[in-house]
């Protein structure tokens, strides 16, 4: 554990070494989707005439980040008919979620919400171009790890290169859409359909980065150890799994016809919330079982698909599975939950759509991808632990500096330092937290053990995340901002304990860390 990874060879040319090329661009394709659900979208809405607390609640659209490992299992068990053959197991499943995404944009451009009935077709579209971005995340990461395996200073590269394509996407699709947006005329008070459909075709269009990187791409030597099912087995596994998410939307929506509306209690709501999900969950598991006793998949099957991944990793770590999973969940807590009324937050400063664009989508992703590329040099020098724990620090402290800008309205130049200080740590954080990802990951099962990961980073913070405009009117901006640093503590709490109970000299298990 207090051993730093080496450095690796060569220096700064390994960062143009193909494989961290080919993240660069896959990660520019990953970072597109995530500012449509979010940043623009909540612009958007804002101009829509749409209540605040209905567009942080769009923010549960992105819970298929949450819940990719659920399918992630398939990713790896079906071929796809004709491109499983042509370009292999990842780049097909690939190439299939970057045409959904594009799919999905094309919908939502197509939608004005301002109708009557049309915010539910809008939902419907970000829950679809939330589901294909988180498939696409799925491949993407596995291809990461199984593009070098054995290499732990280039999976390092890697996760560095590709938290800077992922901003750079960002930028392209958070920038882009408020530009386009406000040069083709429309502003709060002066909505116009049109500006917003232009700008989202456009961002459909910068997926084609993705498409063509997928398809030139070499596909991992790993991927090809995978040996599919037959094809009715292959049918009977997709089966079982639309009954189960059938029965999870089903309760989810029986559950919250049933809870009462008491939104102006966040934190009450949020506990039923997580309650519901819980319940919902439980029936999604409880359809699997019985879809196995009643023969419709075979036992051997649904073990190998779903379970065997998951106890992999508990073999590995034992009872200390528990305080990984527990740090996994709450690392990026306080950025995500933060991050979910931002733009709302800027908008209500009486910042302007091109000062955004500018100062958080122009220079605070140019500092996020500086963050990244420091966060990527640290890592190769410094034990991953030591920086997980830099980077909470970090995060809890640039929360607060957002107490100061709301105390002080609409300082540009106070909007920049705080931006900047903010994104830059997000940066490092989200490097070295992918990197800590990627070396507790059992390359055998690549594609469901860091979708279980990353599900589980962003499942608690999203659902928490998706009440932070009713905290808002409950406690104001500073109280908000307030709370949200504060729920870095436990994170810390976590960092040392897993430092001293698992990655120290006498219980370290892996190498990497």
């Amino acid at each position: 554990m207090n051993t730093p990874v080496a450095a690796p060879a060569g220096g700064w040319r390994i960062y143009f070494e193909r494989r961290a090329l080919t993240l660069l661009a896959l990660g520019f394709s990953a970072g597109l989707p995530i500012a449509m659900i979010f940043s623009g979208l909540s612009f958007w809405l804002v101009e829509a005439g749409i209540e605040r607390k209905t567009i942080t609640m769009f923010s549960w659209a992105a819970l298929g980040y949450a819940f990719k490992f659920v399918w992630s299992p398939l990713v790896d068990a079906l071929p796809l008919p004709v491109l499983t053959r042509t370009l292999g197991t990842r780049r097909a499943w690939l190439l299939t979620a970057q045409l959904l995404v594009a799919a999905a944009m094309v919908l939502m451009a197509f939608t004005d919400p301002s109708l009557p009935g049309q915010i539910t077709v809008m939902a419907a579209g970000a829950v679809l171009l939330g589901f294909a971005s988180a498939t696409q995340d799925i491949c993407i990461d596995a291809y990461r790890i199984e593009i070098a395996p054995d290499d732990s200073a280039m999976q390092t590269v890697m996760s560095s290169t590709y938290v800077m394509g992922y901003r750079l996407g960002m930028v392209a699709s958070g920038m882009g859409v408020l530009f386009l947006a406000a040069k083709l005329g429309s502003a709060k008070g002066q909505y116009l359909y049109q500006a917003w459909q232009y700008s989202y075709l456009a961002m459909a269009l910068l997926m084609a980065v993705g498409i063509a990187t997928t398809l030139l791409m070499r596909e991992p030597p790993h991927s090809r150890e995978h040996q599919p099912a037959a094809a009715g087995e292959n049918l009977r596994l997709v089966l079982t799994f639309v009954l189960a998410v059938s029965a999870f939307v089903l309760a989810f929506r029986l559950a919250g016809a049933a809870l009462p509306d008491i939104n102006n209690a966040p934190l009450t709501a949020f506990a039923l919330e997580t309650l519901r999900l819980a319940g919902a969950l439980a029936a999604a598991l409880a359809t699997g079982v019985l879809a196995v006793k009643a023969g419709l998949v075979s036992a051997a099957t649904a073990q190998r698909t779903w379970i065997t991944p998951v106890t992999d990793f508990f073999k590995r770590y034992g009872a200390r599975a528990a305080l990984l999973l527990a740090l996994i969940g709450l690392y990026r807590i306080s950025d995500i939950v933060a991050g979910v009324i931002s733009n709302v937050f800027y908008a209500d400063l009486g910042f302007s759509k091109e000062d955004v664009a500018l100062a958080v989508k122009t220079f605070g992703v140019v500092m996020m991808v500086v963050g990244g590329l420091a966060g990527g040099i640290l890592a190769q020098r410094f034990a991953i632990m030591k920086m997980m724990m830099l980077g909470a620090v970090a995060a809890s402290v640039t929360n607060l500096l957002f107490i100061l800008l709301a105390q002080h309205g609409g300082n540009t130049h106070l909007l920049y330092w705080v931006v900047g200080f903010d994104n830059f740590a997000a940066g490092l954080a989200s490097t070295v937290f992918v990197a800590f990802l990627s070396a507790l990951t059992n390359i055998r099962f690549s594609a469901v053990q860091y979708a279980l990961f990353s599900s589980l980073m962003t499942l608690f913070p999203k659902v928490l995340g998706g009440y932070s405009g009713a905290m808002v009117d409950a406690m104001g901006y500073e109280g908000f901002f307030g709370f949200t640093a504060a729920l870095t503590l436990p994170v810390l709490l976590l960092i040392w304990l897993a430092d001293k109970k698992i990655f120290s000299p006498q219980h370290a298990n892996h190498s990497n860390l």
